[in-house]
Formats: structure tokens, C-alpha cells, sequence
């Protein structure tokens, strides 16, 4: 190892040993954890990329790709309860190759692909069921590229068109719906379902598709549309109704001091209404086609001409005596046919489920109120009544009452909601306060091992001086004899303490063997100072400072 490495671990080790062992657990601790982050830092970037290999599988499909994944030796994760399966970001495209090249996956195959494998000797009843399929398959496959669809499933009821039939029926649709889980299905989404399935079938309204979901719930129905049942209706209309009359009077008589409450019935029946009239123009009638006919007979002024009778048994006429000679008779038979112009209209209207069949109106007034006193209930009424729409002939009423509200319950919430108020915030200020105290306590910490790390570097860093070298001063090296701080006897205090110099002092312990004489000054200077060190480390620290520093000048 050179020289200069075995240096620096050389004076790390001396560093790391002048460690207590508070500094040295800390060191540990903080190594652990560095090992723990670098161990798991390698594993998450180790950690293979995964990405979508199919999505919204069907069961067999899904255990048919994981069968051929698993002979391959191409690691998966399942998603999506099994719907989709992912795969390593460079085996993605590989693998899809593989499974298409095996029919996988088979459940997708449908829509308009039906239709290529239809022969030429196909029934008519075969090309319109293929071509109904296909449409259902293409609409599926639609619908469940959508958030929130897993599957989606379209049966469609296309009517047979016959010349025979004066009205033809519009083609309708169901639609089924099975979302992920936790999704949901908003409004927006059921509107654009049922104006796809529509537009896709020829002749097919918005009004005729019907969309169900995995949990038997109806979102669309046919014939009222994207809504929900009578009762959905009810209380949506309900909840609107009261907040727009609430908002009203919390205006008009301030808030708290009215309560509205609306009950509306819906009809749950849909149909529809075929309507005829006739109108005949103003300016007079106008004939679209007119005929008449005139048939007329005249008879002679001679005997026996154009003789008129009763006919006899060989019908012959036998004359009754009636027209004589000279007598003038004959037939005349007149008639005229007209047909006028008449304006007919026809109007077929569908009538939806949810029509309003009666609504009514509760309102309550706070007679213990300031703003209410005095207020005309007939000003009230009559707000009301036009806010909600009130049809007096379909039976709607509106009912206003003055009366005591009770209180208590107010009263006790705004107490509770005051009291939690204020513990939150004593418990954000304990909190403060808390994340203030551990920030100090880390900073005086961190300042503490500065300062001892600043101090243990100055202490290694002075320098060692023999002391030996203190006989170049000779006799002028005086020390102070350590007495009391205050001596009650003498009444000197510590500054005041007698000098003596070190060859004055007597040789304590002294060795046995026979030393030379700087040998025995020697020691006898080591034992005096360590001697006056233990009486009084601090003046001899300083002292010792002194002769350093007179030493660095020369």
C-alpha cells in the first residue's frame, strides 16, 4: 500500500478513535443507513420496467397469454383483477408477435371480421344476423375503450323493413355495462354511450337505447333517455326546488329563519300521443276536384207517344188513363259533387317518464325572528309560488306558517364547533411548538459536536514541548504556590499567592537509582509541575500557554 494511503488511514483511524461512543454510534447508525439506501437505491433501478402486454381480457384469454408468458420464461404481473397483464418494457412487442401468431387473444376477435369469413352461398337471414353481430362487436369494442368500462355488451333489436306496413318500428338497443372497480359512471360518460349506439344504427333515436350496468341499475331507459327512475327524478327535483326557495328567503329574511320542504309526485308511465286536426282557410274553401251530372227526359204532343203506364203481365204498358193525347210530361235528374281543400295536421309526440303530476310547498317562519315579524305571508306565498311554478290546476300548493323554530340544537353545534376550534388550534400551536423544540434541539446538537470536534482538533493540533527545554530559563521560572481562594488566615487572595522557584521545592519520591544531576532536575521539575497542575490545573494551563507562546516568538 503507498505510503500516502496508509497515511490518511493512518489519522482516519486516530480520528475515528478519539470518538465517544455517542459520536460512534451515530457514525454507525449513519453508515447503516447510507448501506440500507445505496442497497435499495441498486434494487429499485434494477428493477425491470413493466408495461401493458393487453388490457380488458377476457378469463380465457387472460390464462391463455399467462400459460404462453410462463413457457416463454417472461416474468408478468396481473392487473385490473386479471384484465390486464403486464410485461418487461423489451419483451412487450416480441410477445404480442407470439400471441398473435397463436390467436391470442381470441375473445377480441369479432366486429366487422365476422364478416370475411362469410361465404357466398350465406342466406339472407346469415348476411343480416352476421352484419347485426358485427355492428354489436364494433359498438363493444367501443364502448369498453372508455374510463371506467372493463366490458361492454350491445344486443341490438333492428326491425324487419316490409312495404307492407304503413308505420315501421325504430330499431332499438340495450347496452350492458360492467365498470372497474371503484369507477363510476357520471352522466357525461351514460350520454355518450347512448348517442354512439344511436348513431351507429340507422333510423335508431337517442331515446330508443337502453343502458344497464353490472349492478342491475338502469342509466338509460327507452323512452325517457339518460335518467333515472321516477323516484331518482322526484328527489332531484325536490332538492333543486328547495335550495333555489331556501336561497330566496335566507335572502329575504336572513339565514336560519326559514325552513322550505317540497314533495313532488312524478309519473313513472311513457307512451305516445298521436294527435289529428283539421283546419278549414280563411279565405274560403278552395275545392280540390268538383263534378256534376244532369239526366233529363221530355215526351210528344201526340197520341200515344211517350205513353207512360203500368206494365202488364207480358210487360206491356197499359196506359192508366192519366196522360192523354196532347198532354206534355217527362224526367229531368240533376247532382253535383264537391270536394273541398282541409288543412290536417297530424303531431305524434312521445311522452317521456318523470312528467310532473302534482308538486306541494311547506314553508316555516321563524316567529321569534327580527326580520320576520311584521313580514306579509301572502307576499311569501306568492314568492314561492312563482320560484316553484305552481300549477293551481294541476293541484300544486303552497302552505306558509309562522311558527317557533327550536334552537338548542344550533346553539349546541356552534358550541361544539367553537370548542373544536379552539382545540385545534392549541393543537397547532403545541404542534408548532413541538417541531420548534426538536428543530433547536438538533441545532444545539449539531452545534455541540462542533464545537467539541473544533476543540479535540485545536488540542491535537499543539504542540509537545519537552520539559527539558524549561532550563533555558533557569531561575527566572517561578510558580505560584496554589493556597485558597480567600484564606481567612492570611487574607491573600489566589492573585496574591507567593512565587517560589522550582529548585526550592523539595524532591518527593525520589528514584532509588543513582541519577545524574539534570536527570534529578529533571524529574524533580516533572514532579513539581504536576504537583501544582492537581492544586491548580487553570493557572498552570495558562502558564504553560505563556512559555508556548514566548517559545513560537523566538
Amino acid at each position: 500500500m503507498p505510503a500516502g494511503m496508509q497515511g490518511v488511514l493512518g489519522r482516519l483511524g486516530a480520528y475515528v478513535k478519539g470518538f465517544t461512543a455517542a459520536q460512534r454510534t451515530i457514525a454507525v447508525i449513519g453508515i447503516a443507513a447510507l448501506v440500507l439506501g445505496g442497497i435499495a437505491l441498486a434494487s429499485w433501478l434494477g428493477k425491470p420496467s413493466y408495461a401493458p402486454l393487453f388490457t380488458g381480457l377476457a378469463a380465457a384469454d387472460a390464462s391463455s397469454i399467462t400459460d404462453q408468458l410462463t413457457t416463454d420464461g417472461v416474468p408478468y404481473q396481473l392487473t385490473d383483477g386479471g384484465a390486464t397483464i403486464l410485461v418487461p418494457q423489451d419483451k412487450v412487442y416480441g410477445e404480442r408477435l407470439a400471441a398473435a401468431s397463436n390467436g391470442l387473444p381470441s375473445s377480441n376477435e369479432g366486429g366487422y371480421s365476422l364478416l370475411d369469413t362469410m361465404g357466398v352461398t350465406s342466406s339472407e337471414f346469415q348476411q343480416d344476423v352476421t352484419y347485426k353481430r358485427a355492428i354489436e362487436g364494433e359498438l363493444a369494442k367501443t364502448i369498453s375503450a372508455m374510463d371506467g368500462v372493463q366490458t361492454a355488451s350491445v344486443q341490438l333489436a333492428i326491425p324487419e323493413k316490409s312495404v307492407f306496413v304503413d308505420e315501421e318500428k325504430d330499431p332499438t338497443a340495450s347496452v350492458f355495462i360492467a365498470t372497474k372497480n371503484g369507477a363510476e359512471l357520471g352522466s357525461d360518460q351514460v350520454q355518450a354511450i347512448v348517442h354512439l349506439t344511436s348513431a351507429a344504427v340507422e333510423g335508431m333515436q337517442p331515446t330508443d337505447v337502453s343502458v344497464v350496468d353490472q349492478k342491475g341499475q338502469t342509466l338509460s331507459a327507452v323512452g325517457t333517455g339518460a335518467t333515472g327512475s321516477g323516484t331518482d327524478q322526484a328527489a332531484d327535483y325536490d332538492a333543486a326546488t328547495s335550495k333555489k326557495i331556501q336561497d330566496l328567503l335566507d335572502t329575504t329574511l336572513g339565514a336560519g329563519n326559514a325552513s322550505v320542504v317540497v314533495s313532488a309526485t312524478m309519473s313513472d308511465n311513457s307512451g305516445t300521443r298521436t294527435t289529428e286536426s283539421y283546419t278549414t282557410p280563411t279565405t274560403g274553401p278552395v275545392a280540390l276536384n268538383e263534378s256534376s251530372t244532369k239526366e233529363e227526359y221530355g215526351a210528344g204532343s201526340g197520341a200515344g207517344a211517350n205513353a207512360t203506364g203500368v206494365l202488364g203481365p207480358d210487360n206491356i204498358a197499359v196506359p192508366n188513363g192519366t196522360a192523354g193525347a196532347g198532354t206534355d210530361g217527362g224526367y229531368q235528374n240533376e247532382s253535383a259533387t264537391k270536394n273541398n281543400a282541409v288543412d290536417k295536421t297530424t303531431e305524434t309526440t312521445q311522452i317521456p317518464a318523470g312528467a310532473m303530476d302534482r308538486q306541494t310547498i311547506s314553508v316555516a317562519l321563524n316567529s321569534g325572528a327580527t326580520s320576520v315579524q311584521g313580514v306579509n305571508l301572502q307576499s311569501i306565498n306568492d314568492l314561492v309560488a312563482n320560484a316553484a311554478g305552481i300549477d293551481t290546476a294541476r293541484g300544486d300548493r303552497v302552505e306558509v306558517a309562522m311558527m317557533d323554530f327550536d334552537t338548542s340544537a344550533a346553539d349546541d353545534a356552534a358550541k361544539a364547533l367553537e370548542a373544536q376550534q379552539e382545540a385545534d388550534e392549541q393543537e397547532a400551536l403545541w404542534s408548532a411548538i413541538r417541531t420548534a423544540g426538536i428543530v433547536v434541539g438538533v441545532v444545539l446538537a449539531l452545534v455541540a459536536v462542533m464545537v467539541f470536534l473544533a476543540r479535540r482538533s485545536r488540542r491535537q493540533q499543539r504542540e509537545q514541548v519537552d520539559i527539558g527545554e524549561l532550563d533555558a530559563f533557569g531561575d527566572a521560572f517561578q510558580l505560584p504556590l496554589a493556597v485558597e481562594p480567600a484564606d481567612h488566615r492570611t487574607g491573600l487572595d489566589a492573585g496574591d499567592a507567593p512565587t517560589v522557584a522550582l529548585q526550592a521545592l523539595p524532591v518527593e519520591d525520589a528514584p532509588t537509582e543513582v541519577l545524574t544531576t539534570d536527570e534529578i532536575t529533571a524529574e524533580r521539575r516533572r514532579q513539581d509541575i504536576s504537583a501544582l497542575a492537581e492544586r491548580d490545573p487553570k493557572r498552570t494551563a495558562e502558564l504553560l500557554r505563556g512559555l508556548l507562546d514566548d517559545r513560537a516568538s523566538v
